[in-house]
Parts: structure tokens; C-alpha cells; sequence
């Protein structure tokens, strides 16, 4: 059995644009339509090309705190997983919904043999979920899963957009370096 130490170090943060990372999978922070929209999920939609938009259309939406995954086109990334994180409301039920979007996303990439995946700070934007509050969400969601998965390798990356969201992974992880 590993120790919490063992799996943190399965997971790294890394400050820039999720959309040039190298890893199998990354985490759109979408909205319920998967038909694109600003900031992360603008960016992906972007980078990934028409395509994406035409196999998201055939989804149908997605529920707050669900996932669902399409193919990741012209990205690095083979897959991307989209989740739809709680506008914030400082309610009990924001905590269990952005959880669920970790959690879910983490099952259905290792139901899809994804074996290294990188999320964005989900509902941290426009949807206004205080950093200071998602981030250990985000942080203890990850590491529990882990634990209980320990039988699959899995590396995960939380991408920062900027240096402030960075420090606070760095902060709350207690990683070294960004």
C-alpha cells in the first residue's frame, strides 16, 4: 500500500496553457451545452478544431459535476474529458458537485485506459469558485481517488493558467517547485 507521500508525487503542477500539454487526456472546465464557450473551454475548442464541436453536439449536454469524453483532435492530448462544474453559490452542494467533477472525471479516465490526465482549476473562472476554496476540493478529490486506485497508474496535472493559481496548487500540495 502506498503512503499519501507515494501518491502525491504522482501528481505535478504545471503554470500555461493546458492546451500544449503532453499527456493522454485533459479536463475541459465546460458548460452544460459542450458547445464551447469562454476561457478554458474557448481555449480548447479552439486549439482542438471544428471537429470537436461536431462530436460534442452529439452528447447532447452534460449535467453539472457529470463527464463525458470526446476525442482531442488537433491537441497533444488524445482525449479530452468535459465536466461541468457549480457556479458558485457558497452553498454546501458547490463542494460535492466540484468534487464529482474530479471524481467523475478520474473514473471515466480509467474506465478509457487514460493514463495520464491534466485538469484545469474547474469553475475557478467565470463561474466564481474562489481559488482559495477549489483548490484543496480539487487537491484532496485527486489524492483520494488515488488512494483508492492504487492498483492504476495514473499521473495528474493541475495546469494553471497564471502564476496566483499555481502558488496556491504549490501551497496546498506542498510542492516544491511549479
Amino acid at each position: 500500500m502506498k503512503s499519501r507521500e507515494e501518491i502525491r508525487n504522482s501528481i505535478s503542477i504545471e503554470q500555461g496553457d493546458i492546451t500544449r500539454l503532453a499527456v493522454d487526456c485533459i479536463v475541459n472546465a465546460a458548460n452544460r451545452s459542450l458547445l464551447g464557450g469562454g476561457g478554458v473551454d474557448g481555449a480548447i475548442h479552439r486549439a482542438a478544431g471544428p471537429e470537436l464541436l461536431q462530436e460534442c453536439r452529439t452528447l447532447h449536454g452534460c449535467e453539472t459535476g457529470q463527464a463525458k469524453m470526446t476525442k482531442g483532435y488537433r491537441l497533444k492530448a488524445k482525449y479530452v474529458i468535459h465536466t461541468v462544474g457549480p457556479v458558485y453559490s457558497g452553498k454546501p452542494a458547490d463542494r460535492e458537485l466540484l468534487a464529482a467533477c474530479y471524481r467523475n472525471s478520474l473514473e471515466l479516465a480509467k474506465q478509457n485506459g487514460i493514463h495520464s490526465i491534466a485538469f484545469p482549476a474547474i469553475s475557478t473562472g467565470v463561474y466564481g469558485y474562489p481559488l482559495s476554496e477549489a483548490v484543496p476540493i480539487a487537491v484532496k478529490t485527486v489524492l483520494d481517488w488515488m488512494e483508492r486506485n492504487q492498483n492504476y497508474t495514473l499521473a495528474v496535472t493541475f495546469s494553471c493558467f497564471d502564476e496566483r493559481t499555481a502558488e496556491i496548487y504549490k501551497e496546498v500540495t506542498g510542492a516544491e517547485e511549479v
